[in-house]
């Protein structure tokens, strides 16, 4: 079936066919793909299988040639890397030749290869080799391309450097001509990596920049570079540090030590763990697997039915790939901070509230700057949490810690001590140059003697995320754990509504200032529409709700008008908005059974253009932001001018 599907999957299945002994005329048949191609394939394979039989040395350099990396090597001939180095040798590089032969090329673009001749040529700089994110995709933007650039900037400032980035991704500013001294068009794998290390006497290698995926080859680097005796340093904050932060149990030691709270959560290593653990917790619980990155397959689950469907569906469990499950902290307030540490001092970037519930991944949530609904006590913990986490970690350079404020309790769910998706935001709202900040202390600069210091801003910048549900029919609208978005906008004015208002605008999803609004909410945040309904009935605007929405509003004197639910047949609310009758939709399921109805009208909204909300938080700020544009007209500025520079 999926060979003849033309979906991402298929190509490795290619493989899998001529594995089982498929012919190429079979494939072809089933395919439609013109065999020239798939022999190429099989050529690949027939290579695989002599190597795990009757291996050669010639095969081995072969195999190199056809791309295969020396962990798959491991495995089919059973040598070791210094086995299959001493017979294959080491890659060679030569520089992209971008002016097709007609004049000598001079741009620094590298890529390895197999072949005599190395075009690489060794200098006495002093050298700084900063990993990229690799290929950008949907919960990865261009928020990591922007801190490497800056780091490159700022590098460049310091005398006598050398900066050389590593980046598979043609696509980015990182790899523009002239970004950096050099540019590896490179697989971000331990390997590659390594293998450009080998090629020139590197000062330094930088991880943050890149996010998780140059994080995780931090600890690997190191004990790889220790191996062979290079002089190499891991800039900035120590693998071993960064483990620390990404070991669930290293990091609660931490926080124990430092008497900052957390939510419970635990880590299963077999489906009847799991059950028993998130019971322990109390439903409901996120879990997501520990071998992927950010985000991705993280889910909320509500019971143990949908417990065991995850564990059954979406993730494989065993002794080495545990099922990570945290206390899910319903109505909690999330907040995300950007801080730079050199090891002695701590400049927070930014506070950012977000306007989502917490739940809902960072990287889909609208989130403001500075807060606008946290106490000063809370605030004041958050600041102080961050600094005692910067320095207990031995953080030098960028960390973001994310929290959940509960009850007036600051949980810390995370720390990364990394460059975050909210840099460039921080940076664009405070005029704070995190990226290049921490560049410069990673590079053994202070914090006091390059004077900066936190900004107090009088503006309100807010951040608003670009989600791809209009291209995509069909798909399930509903923000969770698992990161959806696959852009960013900003809007900033004096004035929180106004700038909520902007950033709706910008992210497509303009609010309007006349119309009809269908509200929807369970019993438990009926109290809290009532100020959020009341406001919009001012303004002018008419409200629309199912029967249990509409009774409680009209029992608090707010008029609503009567529409059916879903299910309740037709005329339903997907009826008026397919007719042009609704202008905003506010619904806002938590629970099971709510959620079917949420998903249908979601989609309709996307479908038929209509803005909506998920969360009360967003509702509020909505209604802020209508009132304002009613009272006032739209501002246009240009950034500079909130920095005080125009």
């Amino acid at each position: 079936m999926i060979l003849t599907s033309p979906t991402d999957e298929r190509f490795g299945c290619l493989f899998d066919a001529f594995r089982e002994g498929f012919t190429v005329e079979e494939v072809a048949g089933l395919t439609a793909i013109t065999p020239f191609f798939l022999e190429k394939i099989k050529n690949v394979v027939d290579l695989e299988r002599k190597l795990q039989t009757a291996c050669e040395p010639g095969d081995i350099r072969a195999a190199k040639r056809c791309g295969f990396s020396d962990e798959e090597l491991l495995v089919l001939t059973g040598k070791t890397s210094d086995e299959i180095e001493a017979i294959a040798g080491r890659p060679t590089y030569k520089m992209v030749d971008t002016c097709a032969a007609e004049f000598p090329a001079t741009t620094p673009y590298f890529y390895s290869t197999w072949e005599e001749g190395c075009e690489l040529t060794r200098d006495g700089e002093k050298k700084v080799l900063i990993l990229g994110s690799g290929p950008i995709r949907i919960g990865q933007g261009i928020e990591f391309d922007y801190c490497t650039v800056h780091a490159v900037m700022a590098l460049r400032e310091e005398e006598g450097i050398e900066v050389h980035i590593v980046n598979n991704n043609p696509e980015t500013v990182s790899t523009d001509a002239d970004t950096s001294d050099r540019l590896f068009f490179e697989p971000m794998q331990l390997e590659d990596v390594m293998n450009i290390l080998k090629k020139d006497d590197y000062y330094g290698v930088m991880v943050q920049f890149g996010g998780q995926n140059s994080v995780n080859l931090a600890v690997p680097l190191e004990a790889e570079i220790r191996r062979l005796g290079l002089s190499t340093k891991i800039l900035g904050t120590s693998p071993d540090a960064m483990d620390v932060a990404e070991d669930r149990d290293r990091f609660s030691r931490l926080l124990a030590r430092l008497a900052i709270p957390s939510p419970a959560n635990s880590s299963a290593y077999s489906e009847d763990e799991a059950r028993k653990m998130a019971r322990a917790i109390g439903y409901p619980v996120l879990v997501r697997p520990s071998y992927v990155l950010g985000g991705r397959a993280m889910e909320l689950v509500h019971d143990d039915a949908e417990l065991e469907s995850y564990i059954k569906e979406a993730v494989r469990v065993s002794k080495k790939h545990p099922v990570l499950i945290d206390s899910f902290l319903q109505g909690a307030v999330e907040i995300d901070v950007d801080a730079v540490s050199d090891g002695t001092d701590v400049l927070i970037g930014g506070i950012m509230e977000h306007i989502e519930w917490a739940g809902v991944h960072s990287g889909d949530s609208a989130c403001v700057i500075p807060p606008q609904s946290l106490s000063p006590s809370v605030v004041a913990r958050v600041r102080d949490y961050t600094k005692k986490i910067a320095l207990g970690l031995g953080v030098v350079g960028l960390i973001n810690i994310q929290y959940a404020v509960q009850n007036d309790i600051v949980y810390v769910l995370e720390a990364n001590p990394r460059a975050s998706r909210t840099v460039p935001f921080v940076a664009k709202a405070t005029g704070i140059a995190l990226a290049k900040i921490a560049a410069k202390v990673m590079v053994g600069k202070k914090l006091a003697d390059m004077a900066i210091t936190e900004r107090e801003i009088e503006h309100v910048a807010v951040k608003e995320v670009l989600l791809p549900f209009n291209k995509l029919p069909g798909v399930d609208t509903v923000l969770g754990p698992e990161m959806k978005s696959t852009g960013e906008v900003m809007g900033i004015d004096y004035d929180f509504g106004r700038a909520y208002y902007k950033a709706s605008t910008a992210a497509d999803n303009t609010l309007p200032t006349a119309g009809n609004v269908f509200i929807s909410v369970t019993n438990e945040q009926k109290e809290e529409i009532l100020p959020i309904a009341r406001k919009l009935r001012e303004l002018g605007l008419s409200l629309y709700g199912t029967s249990g929405t509409v009774d409680f509003l009209s029992q608090n004197g707010i008029e609503a008008n009567l529409v059916r639910k879903v299910q309740e047949g037709s005329p339903n609310v997907i009826d008026i908005m397919r007719s042009g009758g609704i202008r905003l939709i506010i619904n806002t399921p938590a629970d099971k059974a709510s959620r079917q109805d949420h998903i249908q009208i979601m989609r309709a909204a996307v479908d038929y253009g209509i803005p909506y909300i998920t969360t009360l938080q967003a509702a509020r700020a909505a209604a802020m932001a209508i009132d304002a544009i009613k009272r006032e007209e739209i501002t246009l500025e240009p950034l500079g001018h909130y920095h005080g520079l125009a």
